[in-house]
Protein backbone atom coordinates (compact mmCIF):
# COMPACT_ATOMS: atom_id res chain seq x y z
CA UNK A 1 0.00 0.00 0.00
CA UNK A 2 2.78 2.30 1.15
CA UNK A 3 4.71 1.68 -2.13
CA UNK A 4 1.27 2.31 -3.84
CA UNK A 5 1.01 5.56 -2.94
CA UNK A 6 4.56 6.39 -3.28
CA UNK A 7 4.63 5.90 -6.73
CA UNK A 8 1.46 7.56 -7.37
CA UNK A 9 2.39 10.52 -5.55
CA UNK A 10 4.13 12.35 -8.57
CA UNK A 11 1.19 12.05 -10.23
CA UNK A 12 -1.39 13.58 -7.84
CA UNK A 13 1.20 16.64 -6.90
CA UNK A 14 1.13 17.19 -10.36
CA UNK A 15 -2.56 16.86 -10.59
CA UNK A 16 -3.37 19.22 -7.99
CA UNK A 17 -1.13 21.69 -9.45
CA UNK A 18 -2.45 21.53 -12.34
CA UNK A 19 -6.22 21.64 -11.56
CA UNK A 20 -5.64 24.59 -9.51
CA UNK A 21 -4.12 26.48 -12.23
CA UNK A 22 -6.23 25.36 -15.40
CA UNK A 23 -9.54 25.45 -13.16
CA UNK A 24 -9.06 29.00 -12.76
CA UNK A 25 -8.58 29.88 -16.07
CA UNK A 26 -11.57 27.67 -16.68
CA UNK A 27 -13.76 29.97 -15.12
CA UNK A 28 -12.43 32.71 -17.30
CA UNK A 29 -12.78 30.84 -20.49
CA UNK A 30 -16.09 29.54 -19.27
CA UNK A 31 -17.42 33.41 -18.86
CA UNK A 32 -15.03 34.77 -22.19
CA UNK A 33 -17.71 32.14 -23.81
CA UNK A 34 -14.58 30.82 -26.03
CA UNK A 35 -14.44 27.41 -24.66
CA UNK A 36 -12.11 25.85 -27.30
CA UNK A 37 -9.14 28.21 -27.24
CA UNK A 38 -7.48 25.76 -24.96
CA UNK A 39 -7.80 22.97 -26.94
CA UNK A 40 -6.64 25.28 -29.99
CA UNK A 41 -3.93 26.45 -28.27
CA UNK A 42 -2.58 22.99 -26.83
CA UNK A 43 -2.55 22.15 -30.56
CA UNK A 44 -0.92 24.91 -31.45
CA UNK A 45 1.36 24.38 -28.87
CA UNK A 46 1.87 20.80 -29.86
CA UNK A 47 2.80 21.97 -33.46
CA UNK A 48 5.29 24.33 -32.08
CA UNK A 49 6.89 21.31 -31.07
CA UNK A 50 7.04 19.04 -34.10
CA UNK A 51 8.71 22.21 -35.81
CA UNK A 52 11.86 22.14 -33.17
CA UNK A 53 12.23 18.70 -33.70
CA UNK A 54 12.16 18.52 -37.72
CA UNK A 55 14.67 21.26 -37.45
CA UNK A 56 16.84 19.04 -35.16
CA UNK A 57 16.33 19.61 -31.23
CA UNK A 58 15.08 16.32 -28.85
CA UNK A 59 11.34 16.14 -27.75
CA UNK A 60 12.61 17.13 -24.74
CA UNK A 61 15.04 19.53 -25.60
CA UNK A 62 15.12 23.21 -24.31
CA UNK A 63 14.68 24.47 -28.12
CA UNK A 64 11.76 22.16 -28.91
CA UNK A 65 10.06 23.82 -25.25
CA UNK A 66 10.82 27.01 -26.71
CA UNK A 67 9.57 26.41 -30.17
CA UNK A 68 6.01 24.96 -28.55
CA UNK A 69 6.02 28.43 -26.14
CA UNK A 70 7.14 30.95 -29.50
CA UNK A 71 4.14 29.38 -31.29
CA UNK A 72 1.58 29.76 -28.72
CA UNK A 73 2.61 32.85 -27.72
CA UNK A 74 2.81 34.23 -30.75
CA UNK A 75 -0.89 32.86 -32.09
CA UNK A 76 -2.60 33.84 -28.89
CA UNK A 77 -1.08 37.06 -29.44
CA UNK A 78 -3.28 37.40 -32.13
CA UNK A 79 -6.34 36.37 -31.14
CA UNK A 80 -7.66 39.56 -29.34
CA UNK A 81 -6.44 41.10 -32.35
CA UNK A 82 -8.94 38.78 -34.59
CA UNK A 83 -12.10 40.52 -34.65
CA UNK A 84 -14.51 39.76 -37.62
CA UNK A 85 -17.48 40.10 -36.10
CA UNK A 86 -18.46 42.74 -38.34
CA UNK A 87 -18.46 40.11 -41.03
CA UNK A 88 -20.48 37.55 -39.01
CA UNK A 89 -18.09 35.36 -38.39
CA UNK A 90 -18.10 34.41 -35.04
CA UNK A 91 -14.34 34.59 -32.68
CA UNK A 92 -15.45 30.91 -31.94
CA UNK A 93 -15.27 29.56 -34.97
CA UNK A 94 -11.78 31.60 -35.38
CA UNK A 95 -10.48 29.57 -32.78
CA UNK A 96 -12.09 26.32 -34.34
CA UNK A 97 -10.33 26.89 -37.61
CA UNK A 98 -6.86 27.54 -35.87
CA UNK A 99 -7.62 24.25 -33.99
CA UNK A 100 -8.35 22.32 -37.24
CA UNK A 101 -5.33 23.53 -39.21
CA UNK A 102 -2.82 23.33 -36.39
CA UNK A 103 -4.02 19.63 -36.49
CA UNK A 104 -3.50 19.18 -40.30
CA UNK A 105 -0.33 20.46 -39.91
CA UNK A 106 0.83 18.34 -37.39
CA UNK A 107 -0.51 15.22 -39.10
CA UNK A 108 1.46 15.96 -41.77
CA UNK A 109 4.76 16.53 -40.16
CA UNK A 110 4.26 13.68 -38.15
CA UNK A 111 5.33 11.98 -41.91
CA UNK A 112 8.38 13.58 -41.41
CA UNK A 113 9.47 12.55 -38.00
CA UNK A 114 10.54 9.33 -36.56
CA UNK A 115 7.87 7.75 -34.48
CA UNK A 116 5.63 10.65 -35.35
CA UNK A 117 2.36 8.85 -34.89
CA UNK A 118 3.30 8.47 -31.73
CA UNK A 119 4.21 12.00 -30.66
CA UNK A 120 1.04 13.11 -31.71
CA UNK A 121 -0.65 10.18 -29.51
CA UNK A 122 1.44 11.45 -26.80
CA UNK A 123 0.19 15.56 -27.23
CA UNK A 124 -2.96 13.93 -27.26
CA UNK A 125 -3.35 11.76 -23.88
CA UNK A 126 0.30 12.45 -22.38
CA UNK A 127 1.50 10.38 -19.42
CA UNK A 128 0.91 11.16 -16.02
CA UNK A 129 1.97 8.63 -14.21
CA UNK A 130 5.65 8.84 -15.53
CA UNK A 131 6.23 12.45 -14.16
CA UNK A 132 9.11 13.14 -12.40
CA UNK A 133 9.74 15.54 -9.35
CA UNK A 134 11.79 17.67 -11.56
CA UNK A 135 9.18 18.13 -13.86
CA UNK A 136 7.07 19.02 -10.98
CA UNK A 137 9.21 21.58 -9.15
CA UNK A 138 9.43 23.27 -12.74
CA UNK A 139 5.85 23.53 -13.32
CA UNK A 140 5.31 24.91 -9.56
CA UNK A 141 7.64 27.87 -10.01
CA UNK A 142 6.17 28.51 -13.47
CA UNK A 143 2.77 28.49 -12.22
CA UNK A 144 3.80 30.44 -9.44
CA UNK A 145 5.01 32.99 -11.10
CA UNK A 146 1.92 32.95 -13.54
CA UNK A 147 -0.40 33.08 -9.63
CA UNK A 148 1.52 36.39 -9.21
CA UNK A 149 0.65 38.56 -12.41
CA UNK A 150 -2.91 36.88 -11.47
CA UNK A 151 -2.86 38.57 -8.21
CA UNK A 152 -2.05 41.60 -9.24
CA UNK A 153 -4.16 41.68 -12.25
CA UNK A 154 -6.77 39.59 -11.41
CA UNK A 155 -9.65 42.25 -10.80
CA UNK A 156 -8.87 43.34 -13.94
CA UNK A 157 -9.05 39.82 -15.64
CA UNK A 158 -12.52 39.05 -14.10
CA UNK A 159 -14.11 42.81 -15.42
CA UNK A 160 -12.91 41.95 -18.86
CA UNK A 161 -14.04 38.60 -19.05
CA UNK A 162 -17.41 39.27 -17.33
CA UNK A 163 -17.51 42.54 -20.30
CA UNK A 164 -17.41 45.33 -17.28
CA UNK A 165 -15.06 47.65 -19.28
CA UNK A 166 -17.26 50.37 -19.19
CA UNK A 167 -15.01 53.39 -19.63
CA UNK A 168 -11.67 51.46 -20.58
CA UNK A 169 -9.86 52.96 -23.52
CA UNK A 170 -9.45 50.08 -26.51
CA UNK A 171 -5.50 50.63 -25.84
CA UNK A 172 -6.10 48.89 -22.41
CA UNK A 173 -8.60 46.54 -23.33
CA UNK A 174 -6.06 44.74 -25.76
CA UNK A 175 -3.08 45.17 -23.17
CA UNK A 176 -5.00 43.47 -20.31
CA UNK A 177 -6.34 40.87 -22.77
CA UNK A 178 -2.76 40.34 -24.49
CA UNK A 179 -1.48 40.22 -20.92
CA UNK A 180 -4.29 37.43 -19.62
CA UNK A 181 -4.10 35.06 -22.84
CA UNK A 182 0.12 35.54 -22.77
CA UNK A 183 -0.09 34.01 -18.90
CA UNK A 184 -2.75 31.62 -20.49
CA UNK A 185 -0.27 30.14 -23.27
CA UNK A 186 2.47 29.92 -20.90
CA UNK A 187 0.42 27.42 -18.58
CA UNK A 188 -1.29 25.33 -21.80
CA UNK A 189 1.93 24.64 -23.33
CA UNK A 190 3.67 23.45 -19.95
CA UNK A 191 0.66 21.63 -19.26
CA UNK A 192 -0.06 20.09 -22.37
CA UNK A 193 3.84 18.74 -22.34
CA UNK A 194 2.58 16.64 -18.83
CA UNK A 195 -1.00 15.89 -19.23
CA UNK A 196 -1.77 15.85 -23.06
CA UNK A 197 -4.20 17.93 -24.92
CA UNK A 198 -8.29 16.17 -23.76
CA UNK A 199 -7.00 15.95 -20.58
CA UNK A 200 -5.67 19.63 -20.27
CA UNK A 201 -9.17 20.98 -21.93
CA UNK A 202 -10.94 19.00 -19.23
CA UNK A 203 -9.15 20.33 -16.64
CA UNK A 204 -10.22 23.66 -17.61
CA UNK A 205 -13.82 22.74 -18.61
CA UNK A 206 -15.28 20.59 -16.71
CA UNK A 207 -14.41 21.77 -13.00
CA UNK A 208 -15.76 25.28 -13.69
CA UNK A 209 -18.45 23.75 -15.12
CA UNK A 210 -19.30 21.79 -11.81
CA UNK A 211 -18.54 25.05 -10.08
CA UNK A 212 -21.09 27.19 -12.38
CA UNK A 213 -23.81 24.96 -11.55
CA UNK A 214 -24.01 26.06 -7.40
CA UNK A 215 -21.90 29.17 -7.09
CA UNK A 216 -22.26 32.47 -8.92
CA UNK A 217 -19.17 34.39 -6.78
CA UNK A 218 -16.10 34.07 -8.55
CA UNK A 219 -14.77 32.82 -5.01
CA UNK A 220 -16.54 29.91 -4.81
CA UNK A 221 -16.67 29.59 -8.39
CA UNK A 222 -12.68 28.42 -8.23
CA UNK A 223 -12.76 26.46 -4.91
CA UNK A 224 -15.49 24.49 -6.13
CA UNK A 225 -13.73 23.91 -9.38
CA UNK A 226 -10.28 23.04 -7.62
CA UNK A 227 -12.51 20.87 -5.12
CA UNK A 228 -14.11 18.86 -8.34
CA UNK A 229 -10.71 18.78 -10.11
CA UNK A 230 -8.74 17.26 -7.54
CA UNK A 231 -10.94 14.47 -6.75
CA UNK A 232 -11.62 13.50 -10.24
CA UNK A 233 -8.25 13.08 -11.41
CA UNK A 234 -7.00 11.18 -8.16
CA UNK A 235 -9.57 8.82 -9.28
CA UNK A 236 -8.81 8.63 -12.67
CA UNK A 237 -5.38 7.87 -11.85
CA UNK A 238 -6.72 5.66 -9.59
CA UNK A 239 -8.67 3.45 -12.11
CA UNK A 240 -5.80 4.03 -14.48
CA UNK A 241 -3.64 2.55 -12.16
CA UNK A 242 -5.30 -0.68 -10.89
CA UNK A 243 -7.36 -1.51 -14.33
CA UNK A 244 -3.76 -0.80 -16.30
CA UNK A 245 -5.59 2.04 -18.51
CA UNK A 246 -3.86 4.91 -20.17
CA UNK A 247 -4.15 7.56 -17.61
CA UNK A 248 -5.11 10.22 -19.96
CA UNK A 249 -8.45 8.81 -21.34
CA UNK A 250 -8.98 7.56 -17.60
CA UNK A 251 -9.11 11.19 -16.09
CA UNK A 252 -11.21 12.83 -18.99
CA UNK A 253 -13.93 9.50 -18.73
CA UNK A 254 -13.58 10.36 -14.73
CA UNK A 255 -14.18 13.77 -15.03
CA UNK A 256 -16.72 13.71 -17.62
CA UNK A 257 -19.03 10.99 -15.56
CA UNK A 258 -18.58 13.72 -12.39
CA UNK A 259 -20.17 16.31 -14.30
CA UNK A 260 -22.67 14.32 -15.55
CA UNK A 261 -23.65 13.17 -11.85
CA UNK A 262 -23.35 16.75 -10.54
CA UNK A 263 -25.72 17.69 -13.24
CA UNK A 264 -28.09 15.30 -12.17
CA UNK A 265 -27.88 15.98 -8.76
CA UNK A 266 -28.33 19.76 -9.40
CA UNK A 267 -31.33 18.79 -11.36
CA UNK A 268 -32.57 16.64 -8.75
CA UNK A 269 -31.66 18.08 -5.47
CA UNK A 270 -31.29 22.11 -5.97
CA UNK A 271 -33.71 23.08 -8.30
CA UNK A 272 -34.50 26.00 -6.58
CA UNK A 273 -30.49 27.14 -6.55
Amino acid sequence: MLETFTYLLPPFTICLLMVGILSYFGNHILARGIIFIDISLAQIAALGSMIGILIGFGAESTGTAIFSFAFAIVIVSLFPLLNFEKEGIPEEAIIGFAYGLSLALALILAEYIPGGSNFIKKTLTGNILWVTWSEILVSFLLFFGVGIVHVFFGKRFIKMSTGQIDGWSKSKQMTINLLFFVTFAIVIVKTVAIGGIFVIFTFLIAPASIAAFFANSWKWKILISWIAGFVGSVLGIIVSYYLDMPNGPAIVCTLGLLLIVTWICKKLFFRSA
